[in-house]
């Protein structure tokens, strides 16, 4: 399987726009993926963006479950909208403890953060989660329902 995130390749910087509104220049709008190459057997997917920056106790900043096995990309501004997001596809709770995408947050002087962008496909139909699911409660139903997953990272610096 292979993932595609703002265009970028793995490890190169994330503009402002995409981070919390917090960050000179955020405008908090999520991030366009694409996947493909998917496997057989696949009958939905989920994604999420994590920073795993040592320090940054691995923040969740979007978690999507539920996405259609007939989706291969999400547009730019999609979160938190029913014209863009898949129909069925749930959005759970963030870090910063709101439904949906919670871009890049920094504390000044932290230096750079990698955020990984993870596309899981899986071999059910729909994950039995409400919104206010944690990513972790998430994360466990998912173990043994994952038939293939990709990554990209992308970096973000204040």
């Amino acid at each position: 399987m292979k993932v595609y995130w703002l265009g970028l390749l793995s490890g190169k910087y994330i503009p402002n726009k995409y981070a919390y509104k917090s960050i000179p220049g955020g405008q908090n709008i999520s991030p366009a993926i694409q996947w493909g190459d998917v496997p057989q057997g696949t009958k939905s997917f989920a994604y999420s963006i994590v920073d795993h920056t040592a320090g940054a106790s691995n923040t969740i900043h979007w978690f999507v479950v539920n996405v259609p096995h007939s989706v291969r990309e999400i547009p730019e501004r999609a979160s938190g909208t029913r014209e863009k997001m898949p129909a069925g596809a749930l959005e759970i709770r963030n870090s910063f403890g709101e439904l949906g995408y919670g871009g890049p947050n920094l504390p000044r002087n932290s230096g750079p953060h990698e955020y990984i962008l993870a596309v899981y496909a899986l071999n059910v139909e729909n994950l039995s989660r409400g919104p206010f699911s944690t990513a972790e409660e998430c994360e466990r139903e998912m173990r043994g329902k994952v038939i293939a997953s990709a990554t990209v990272s992308g970096i973000f610096r204040r």
